[in-house]
């Protein structure tokens, strides 16, 4: 059907409208409360169809480039909204705006209906009476837990309590000993409220650590001084610096968006108690412009997701978008109380705002100076890439003679390799094709959790590639992809050092450039990074795999049989979860009850 026939059916209804290209590829995914008006408004349609005069420049481009329209009609505006967040995260269109930021945020809690409580770390709700929520903390919850149990005589693990007799944590000062001694709750209140002190108070923390990490130095303790010194810093790495005080106990969620032509940063505040107690920020790369309420809308969308936080904090925003009433109705269904976002006109709730539109414009200066950015857009423009790479995974395989078969994929991020966003894959395919498929498959089954990047670097040649595009295609998903291999000589890569004559292939060309040329430096420094990451991984689960086996051997099962166990199941994880059954349809019964009374 003509995209003008299609426009002219759109029902007057709720729903959710996909713009695709004459190739069928995904630009750009949107909502609506009345599916016909909203959509029609995009369009003039005399003396033919074409864009509306009065849209932006982005959303222009994006018309021109659009050649079909689907829709889904759903129950109700909000459903719609929820419909659109979700295929947005799934199918990444060109057009939209993606946070990366998905992870919820630790809180530190603590059950005071338990007669001798004790402080732990969440990140939902705590099924039980009485809890008391600290947080949210973007980094440095744990140092800030482990902090409060070096100070405070607290019960220090969980099972304590229950062998009823002191241990080494009572003879080194830092427990009461209730488990054994008469220690009134009375008295271990005191040792609470100090440590509920210290968590709303951090400066006052960062000042008892201080004392304690002077004392273990002037002792000679230097590995537990070095080890607070560390933590104090990790600690104060996890606020915004601020001298605005409330002198109350009110919280505030805080969000602000800077951005200019190509990036935009939102940094989100968190005020607890009065005070500040953590930060967070987020580099959007605006590839084809900036659209506020599309960010702001992703951004509340994201951070509070669909589970109500243990903490309801009014949200205090930089500036009114076009779908703020409709994300607060969203919000008061998931805090299951009516959700307060406002805009703060004056007084010191204005002072925060301006605090973090403060810090998103030096993030955003600072960002801009990466050091690798000219070198991405000359990758981006040698390569014919749709994005600039800001956000790229790259993909290795390893393994020895087909034993101990991985997968590694790492992630560079805004000028880093971003660790916390590496994973590896244990794969039960045999060659380099198969390997490599079963890779790219895991990882883009994973997409609606963690979003495609902008780009993905092989270690191989023409042949992955097009392995990667069907992939990608299969799941519905235009990704710029590029690999990277050896030049071979006699059939063989040429590996000498200083040497390396890598050739870069793309979907439509293939680059052998010379080994001075800063592109391909940075993308054989990706490469080698993925490489290391497969062969770190593959030597860390050959050797577990070769304990296992021996200790597999002194029960009388023969390296020859966990071999066919392993070809067969492909790890010890799995086998470990195996009947005695399942395990039989390979080896014998009674190997198969040796081996599950083994990993009994």
């Amino acid at each position: 059907m003509q995209l003008k026939e299609t426009i002219a059916q759109l029902p007057d209804a709720p729903g959710i409208y996909q713009y695709l290209d004459k190739n069928g590829q995904l630009l750009y995914i949107g909502k609506a409360k009345n599916l016909a008006n909203r959509v029609k408004n995009y369009w003039l349609f005399t003396p033919q169809l074409r864009p509306n005069t009065n849209l932006s420049t982005r959303i222009t481009k994006m018309l021109e480039q659009t050649a079909s329209l689907e829709y889904i009609v759903v129950n109700s505006e909000h459903d719609a909204l929820i419909l659109e967040n979700s295929l947005i995260k799934q199918l990444h269109p060109k057009y939209n705006i993606l946070l990366r930021d998905d992870k919820t945020y630790p809180y530190i809690y603590i059950d005071n209906s338990q007669k001798y409580p004790r402080f732990d770390i969440t990140r939902k709700i705590i099924k039980s009476d009485n809890i008391s929520y600290y947080g949210p903390y973007s980094i440095g919850a744990r140092d800030i837990l482990n902090s409060i149990y070096e100070i405070a005589k607290l019960v220090q693990k969980k099972g304590c309590l229950k062998f009823k007799k002191l241990c080494l944590y009572h003879q080194i000062g830092k427990c009461l000993g209730p488990c054994e001694l008469p220690i009134t709750k009375e008295r271990y209140q005191q040792e609470v409220d100090l440590a509920t002190k210290l968590i709303k108070n951090k400066k006052l923390l960062l000042q008892e650590l201080q004392k304690k990490m002077e004392f273990y130095a002037e002792v000679l303790r230097f590995e537990e001084a070095a080890e607070l010194r560390d933590r104090m810093e990790r600690i104060s790495r996890s606020e915004i610096k601020s001298e605005i005080d409330f002198a109350s106990n009110e919280n505030f969620d805080i969000f602000a968006i800077e951005h200019h032509e190509s990036r935009a940063v939102i940094v989100r505040i968190f005020m607890r108690h009065g005070k500040i107690i953590s930060s967070s920020h987020d580099t959007i790369n605006l590839r084809e412009g900036f659209d506020a309420n599309e960010l702001y809308s992703r951004a509340l969308l994201d951070f509070y997701k669909d589970d109500k936080p243990p903490i309801v904090a009014p949200i205090l925003i930089a500036e009114k978008f076009e779908d703020l009433e409709l994300i607060q109705t969203h919000l008061s269904r998931v805090f299951e109380k009516k959700a307060n976002i406002t805009i703060p006109q004056r007084g010191k709730k204005k002072d925060l705002i301006a605090l973090a539109q403060l810090n998103a414009k030096e993030l955003l200066k600072k960002d801009s100076k990466q050091k690798d950015f000219k070198t991405l857009l000359e990758i981006q423009e040698l390569c014919q890439l749709e994005k600039t790479p800001y956000r790229v995974e790259v993909f290795d395989n390893s393994h020895m003679a087909g034993i101990a078969t991985v997968g590694a994929m790492i992630v560079y991020d805004n000028g880093k390799f971003h660790k916390k966003s590496y994973r590896t894959y244990h794969l039960q395919a045999k060659d380099e094709y198969a390997q490599m498929k079963e890779t790219l498959s895991r990882r883009a089954e994973s997409f609606s959790k963690n979003p495609p990047p902008d780009l993905w670097i092989l270690d191989g040649g023409a042949t992955l590639l097009q392995l990667a595009l069907d992939i990608l295609e299969s799941f519905g998903l235009s990704l710029d992809v590029i690999a990277i291999s050896k030049e071979k000589i006699d059939a063989k890569a040429h590996r000498a050092k200083g040497k390396a004559k890598d050739i870069i292939y793309t979907k439509e060309d293939v680059f052998r450039l010379k080994e001075s040329d800063k592109r391909l430096q940075f993308v054989q420094n990706l490469r080698d990074e993925a490489h290391q990451c497969a062969i770190n991984f593959h030597k860390k689960t050959k050797l577990k795999r070769d304990q296992e086996s021996k200790l597999l051997s002194l029960h009388g099962i023969s390296a020859a049989k966990v071999q066919k166990l392993l070809n067969h199941f492909g790890t010890f994880e799995a086998l470990k979860k195996l009947t005695v059954e399942e395990i039989s349809t390979v080896l014998s019964q009674k190997d198969a009850k040796i081996i599950k009374n083994f990993y009994k």
